[in-house]
């Protein structure tokens, strides 16, 4: 039916603008260090890529804080159209959409694409019929595009070319709609949404409605933004609103579920829906985060780990009294003084040291971490001529792996698997940012998210970084591109694990909660990752199955354990108790790490014991490492 419909094109129009948002946010050039509660590791070290500002004064810092706290709520609004999605009976689905094709390559934008899904083909646009339906880094195209999807109606309708009218704006129930068609357009976010409650409201003669008839009490609802169960996120950030459907409740639901449509079109174009006949007064500080739990829930630190004032809560909490119109609308205030990465880099030319290091650099290294020399050549030697080309796919492919770590995760989310619930991939979002943030600061290009990624194997058993290949071939391979992930818990399966010291060998998916941590593993220790250390840990690149493993694939040749521990070795044969062909077999004595050690060293020594076990013999020392993971930050 058309309402099911409307819930899971919903779903679509929110995911739609993440990967947007997100890939034009991490062109705004800028660096960052690499920090964490009473984490000291990375002193003086400063990596490729943005971040929030507690204190923003240049354009590029207030331009970051102003498109991160939209970013931040598109979030949100996913979550909330999930929700309202499965209380009517509908399975959200984030892969499979008119958005991707079936290798996770976003079809939904091109240099030719004109129509924003399920709303507006912009080609029927007075002021916008020029801007393509694209991805790119922040530009007044850009910008033109982010407002012509935010835009409230009024300025939307006034938009409309005269003989397009028509085609927009319906009203429910859809005149000649019949399942199986694609829907109307709707305008605008804010008028689908109005659709949508007007088909929740539909009577049918015995007075009850549509609601009535679809309403399922025992619908999976998920929280992130309210959840104050774990240590890493102490306080729900809305006070004001329920960012969950109460099932047990068929009344009290459906003022939520209205409430939470609301807040979205609140948030987006500053409007609320229209009840019948009156109209719904919502006061829009309801529907902004509370400062204090953002200050709770997202604490900042310097690099000598140091706790100092919230960037996060800073970039939320100035911004949220704003709808994303007017956001966007600020960010092209700022335009003509913002630098963006391929600015930055038709200026400058090269990296050089002097640009990843602080005034607190030790250059005495005593973690022997790679040198600012170091990744600076592998940088430049990334976007050498020659290997230009090459770079772009690798890098825009390692970009798609990440966002697909999140969305394939998100359908277990709300689908739960028969193996048990999974966890909010959290983590997994910030990593995909982290190599966005890589991608632009290399090239200076954009990355292509069309181009997809070829599905793994079956029943191969892949490795997760350099010489680390189970299958003994012995040759200095990374991993392969279509099993690169972010973080633990989206890794696909055995041996594709990591930094694996994150999880316990009894697993428990992202690190024991949706929200620790997040500064990555190997940063928070605070966060739980690594800890405590008589517990017994599964090894990088060696863990059990999927959601056992680590942060990230490949690994960071800067990354460092934040506290020593032991891990449990395995060696994987082929037996069908296992998962795509493969059994875990733990065997030895536990495996001792230390703090500060870098993760790939101890996964090079758990690959020297599961080859020892074997019988066979490899070289005595890690190779070193690769540009790619020079230039991967830690925690990513």
């Amino acid at each position: 039916m058309a309402l099911r419909a409307i819930a899971q094109a919903a779903v679509d129009v929110e995911l739609f603008t993440i990967p947007l948002y997100m890939t034009s946010l991490y062109s705004i050039q800028g660096m960052h260090a690499i920090t964490g509660q009473g984490n000291d590791f990375y002193q003086g070290r400063l990596w490729p890529g943005a971040k929030t500002s507690a204190n923003p004064v240049t354009a590029n810092e207030q331009a970051f804080n102003l498109v991160f706290s939209v970013f931040i709520q598109e979030m949100l609004h996913l979550q909330m159209a999930a929700n309202m999605a499965t209380v009517l009976g509908v399975s959200p689905r984030f892969t499979d959409t008119a958005l991707q094709d079936d290798r996770h390559g976003w079809t939904c934008y091109g240099p030719t694409n004109s129509v924003i899904p399920n709303i507006i083909d912009l080609k029927d646009t007075i002021h916008h019929e020029d801007v393509p339906v694209n991805v790119g880094p922040l530009s007044d195209t850009l910008l033109r595009l982010f407002i012509a999807i935010e835009q409230p109606e009024a300025d939307a309708r006034a938009n409309i070319k005269p003989n397009k009218e028509k085609d927009y704006f319906p009203a429910a129930p859809f005149a000649g709609w019949t399942p199986g068609q694609p829907l109307p357009r709707f305008g605008t976010i804010g008028w689908m949404y109005q659709c949508y409650y007007d088909y929740l409201s539909l009577e049918y003669s015995d007075g009850t409605t549509l609601w009535d008839a679809t309403f399922k009490a025992t619908a999976v609802q998920n929280d992130l933004f309210n959840n104050f169960s774990s240590p890493g996120h102490p306080m729900r950030e809305f006070m004001g609103f329920e960012t969950t459907i109460a099932t047990t409740d068929k009344a009290i639901a459906f003022e939520q579920m209205v409430s939470m449509m609301d807040a979205i079109t609140d948030q987006g174009e500053g409007s609320e829906i229209q009840r019948r006949p009156q109209l719904l007064q919502a006061v829009k500080p309801r529907y902004q985060p509370s400062n204090t739990a953002l200050r709770a829930d997202y604490p900042s630190y310097d690099d000598t780990g140091a706790q100092i004032p919230s960037a996060d809560a800073v970039a939320r909490s100035d911004n949220d009294p704003m709808d994303h119109y007017e956001r966007f609308k600020a960010v092209a205030d700022l335009l003509p003084q913002v630098i963006t990465w391929p600015m930055w880099l038709e200026a400058n030319k090269a990296w050089t040291a002097a640009e990843l290091q602080g005034p607190d650099y030790d250059p005495a290294n005593p973690l022997k971490l790679p040198t600012p020399d170091e990744l600076a050549t592998a940088l430049n030697a990334l976007n050498d001529p020659a290997a230009r080309a090459n770079s772009h796919t690798l890098l825009s492919q390692a970009v798609i792996g990440a966002i697909a770590g999140v969305t394939t995760v998100l359908n277990d989310y709300w689908n739960p698997p028969a193996t048990g619930p999974v966890l909010f991939p959290f983590p997994s979002m910030a990593g995909s940012g982290d190599r966005m943030s890589i991608a632009w600061a290399v090239l200076g290009q954009t990355p292509d998210l069309s181009i997809g990624l070829d599905p793994a194997t079956p029943n191969k058993l892949y490795h997760s970084c350099q010489a680390l290949d189970l299958d003994g071939t012995g040759d200095n391979s990374c991993a392969a591109v279509e099993i690169f992930h972010t973080c633990r818990g989206s890794n696909a399966c055995h041996a594709q694990g990591g930094c694996g010291f994150v999880q316990p060998i009894a697993g428990g998916g992202n690190c024991g909660s949706a929200v620790v941590a997040r500064g990555g593993a190997g940063i928070g220790v605070g966060g739980g990752c690594g800890l405590p250390p008589q517990k017994l840990y599964s090894a990088p690149s060696d863990n059990k199955c999927g959601g056992f493993g680590g942060c990230a694939v490949p690994i960071s040749a800067s990354q460092v354990f934040p506290n020593y521990g032991r891990m449990q070795l395995y060696d994987f044969v082929e037996g069908n108790e296992g998962k795509d062909g493969w059994q875990s077999v733990p065997f030895g004595e536990p495996m001792t790490y230390d703090r500060g050690e870098k993760v790939h060293d101890v996964a090079y020594r758990a690959y020297q014991a599961v080859m020892a076990h074997r019988g066979k013999t490899v070289p005595a020392d890690p190779p070193e490492p690769d540009n790619l993971r020079l230039v991967f930050p830690p925690s990513t």
